[in-house]
Formats: structure tokens, C-alpha cells, sequence
């Protein structure tokens, strides 16, 4: 199978690290696959021997305006056909929607929109705000993806898109992201510098509203012990504020974007995600596979998929700090709580399977 997959850029994300995820999955298969960069900026690392293409200058912001995304659209239809001449394309995806809409305008053959997140939440979120601007973006989204290919990475993202956001896709398939469930231990016993010596516990997420770092920080303020959170993200003016505003600048630490998080989840006690709408949380994933226990906010769409089964009690109401609260200390109790969760499904060979079947999908083709 010749694949590839497009993403803008690849800054610290997890759908970003989710395609090159996917991406790498698919060459170690015996694949074809390209991962293309609209933007050459990058934060994650890319494994060895997958070839990227990036269609800008290394470091360059590309124009997400009108005439951008056109611009955008025409380079990467030339570039893209330059790649299929001498043989097609059985598979193209791409995720987030500026590269969806960039792969729409130049329609490129057997592509695939890889939606990430519950979008009606953050439609609903920006509504309190200005529903001006909700109104806009939910238009876009169902310009964007009626009539389309598209991939949820869970059930619960594909039942918004239909449901709530009322999209009518050409064709709507579950592809969970791959995981490396026995390279992530592996990796998780890296030697790093600035590993706490302290007891500690730890959240993976960039600075946004959705991540709920204001929750979080309220409920740290009531946690005793362990007394350190560290926050891996990016340092960030407003979190910094939030910070000092509760007096936790002894008890918090900005660890910023690491290349390789496990040894830093593996050595917390627990991980926590207060998040008010994910797709499916990678991070959730990846604690658990190093062995951190999770608490987690019952947020659309993922966590309930993956914890209510076998760990129901990590999960807690969103927006509530007791709740949180109460969680981080229920689970901090409870430190082989990660052994109980199956994670079978997010096995590499399940995701490989539903891929390759992408290519052979009757709703392939224009």
C-alpha cells in the first residue's frame, strides 16, 4: 500500500504525534508511507528512516487565509501528483482541520479526514463567548465534512459528528490510534535530566481552555500530599498567572514540551487529564502502559471508552473541582489501579488492520 499522511506542522500535539504514530506504523508494516508537512516546524521527533516532505522553509509560518489555504492547496496537488506518477496513492490522510480543508481544496484522490476531537464541545465552549463565532465554525465544520471520508478515533467522535453537528460523510470508519504498547515501557526507562526526586504527580497537555489547567491548579491547592504537580506544556504567560494567583508557585513546575514524556509519566504517582472535551487522550493511553495510575475527567468523548469497563473509579464529573479533588486522592491510594485496564485494542496490529482496510474501502477514489 503506497499512504500518505498530511498534518500542518508538527508542534507539540497529540494529533500531530498520533499521524506520525500512524505514519511510522504503516513503513514498519512494509508500507510506502510519507508523512507531508504543510509547515516545516517541528517539536516532535520523526523515527528513523520515515520519509517526510515538508512543502515549506523550515521554520516559516505559512498563511492561513483565504488565499493561503488556495495557495497551500495548489503546492500540494502538484507536489502530491509529482509523488503518484509513477504510482497512485491507495490511501491519503489527513487530521485538524486547516490540513483537511487544504487536502479538500486540492482534491486529492482516496483522502481521508482523521477527526480528532468532539468538535460540538468546542462549538458549545465558544458559544458562551461569542456565538457569532460559534455559528461560523460550526458552518465551517459541516461545509468541511459533509459528503466526506472520514475517520473518528473513537466511537464517541464519530456518534458527534453524525449527532450532534447533523454531518452526513460520504463514509465514517473507527480507526483508534496506534500505540506501541511495548516500546512505551521501553522508552519510559530513558535516563533524562530534571526528573523530580520528589514524590510527584503530573499533567501532559499545551496551554488551552480545553485542558482545564484552572480546575486543575483548584484542585491541587487542596491535595497535601504528594506536594509537586509538574505540568509538561509549554511556558505560557496566563498559566504562569494562574499559578501565582493560588500561591502554588513552590508546589508547581513547568517542565515545558519533552521529545520523550515516559520517563517523566512513568515516574509520576499518578496522571492526571481535567480536560472539558478530548477525542481519545493519547496521554491516558501512555500512562497506562507505564504502569501510572489515571484519574480523569468523564469528558466526550474517550475516557469513559477506555476506563469505564475496568477502571470506573478514575473517572470524575467535568468542571467540578471536588470531584477532581476527590479522584486525585481516591487514585493516589491506589497504585496498581493501571494494571487493570485493557488496553488490547489500541494494539498496533488492530489499527494496521482497519488502515489497510481504508484502501480497500468501495467509498475509496474522488
Amino acid at each position: 500500500m503506497k499512504a500518505a499522511l498530511i498534518v500542518t506542522n508538527l508542534r507539540g500535539g497529540g494529533a500531530e504525534k498520533a499521524l506520525i504514530q500512524t505514519a511510522d506504523l504503516l513503513h514498519r508494516a512494509g508500507h510506502e508511507a510519507t508523512l507531508i508537512l504543510l509547515e516545516d516546524l517541528r517539536q516532535h521527533a520523526v523515527p528513523d528512516g520515515l520519509p517526510v516532505i515538508a512543502l515549506g522553509e523550515p521554520g516559516k509560518v505559512c498563511s492561513k487565509g483565504w488565499l493561503g489555504r488556495r495557495w497551500l492547496a495548489w503546492r500540494l496537488k502538484r507536489r502530491m501528483a509529482s509523488l503518484a506518477r509513477d504510482c497512485p496513492f491507495d490511501l491519503i490522510l489527513s487530521t485538524l482541520p486547516f490540513a483537511d480543508e487544504v487536502c479538500r481544496l486540492a482534491r486529492l484522490p482516496n483522502h481521508w479526514m482523521r477527526v480528532a476531537n468532539t468538535l460540538s464541545r468546542e462549538i458549545e465552549a465558544l458559544g458562551r463567548s461569542n456565538p457569532a463565532k460559534a455559528a461560523r465554525r460550526l458552518n465551517r465544520y459541516r461545509t468541511l465534512y459533509d459528503g466526506q471520508r472520514l475517520i473518528a478515533v473513537s466511537s464517541g467522535v464519530a456518534d458527534d459528528l453524525t449527532g450532534k453537528l447533523a454531518i452526513q460523510p460520504r463514509a465514517l470508519r473507527v480507526v483508534r490510534n496506534p500505540f506501541d504498547l511495548e516500546g512505551i515501557p521501553s522508552r519510559a526507562r530513558a535516563s533524562v535530566a530534571g526528573l523530580p526526586t520528589e514524590p510527584y504527580a503530573i499533567h501532559v497537555g499545551r496551554s488551552a481552555s480545553q485542558k482545564r489547567h484552572d480546575l486543575l491548579l483548584d484542585a491541587w491547592s487542596r491535595i497535601r500530599e504528594p506536594r509537586l504537580l509538574v505540568l509538561l506544556t509549554d511556558p505560557d504567560p496566563g498559566l504562569h498567572r494562574l499559578i501565582e494567583a493560588r500561591g502554588l508557585t513552590e508546589r508547581v513546575r513547568i517542565a515545558g514540551f519533552q521529545v520523550n514524556p515516559y520517563p517523566w509519566i512513568a515516574g509520576a504517582r499518578l496522571l492526571i487529564l481535567c480536560s472539558d472535551h478530548e477525542g481519545m487522550p493519547n496521554v491516558l493511553i501512555e500512562a497506562l502502559a507505564c504502569g501510572t495510575p489515571v484519574v480523569s475527567t468523564d469528558c466526550p468523548s474517550g475516557p469513559r471508552e477506555l476506563l469505564e469497563a475496568d477502571l470506573p473509579e478514575a473517572l470524575v464529573a467535568m468542571g467540578d473541582v471536588e470531584a477532581l479533588t476527590g479522584g486525585i486522592e481516591r487514585m493516589l491510594a491506589r497504585p496498581d489501579a493501571a494494571r487493570r485496564v485493557d488496553l488490547s485494542g489500541y494494539a498496533p496490529e488492530v489499527a494496521l488492520g482497519a488502515l489497510e482496510g481504508l484502501s480497500l474501502d468501495p467509498a475509496r477514489g474522488h
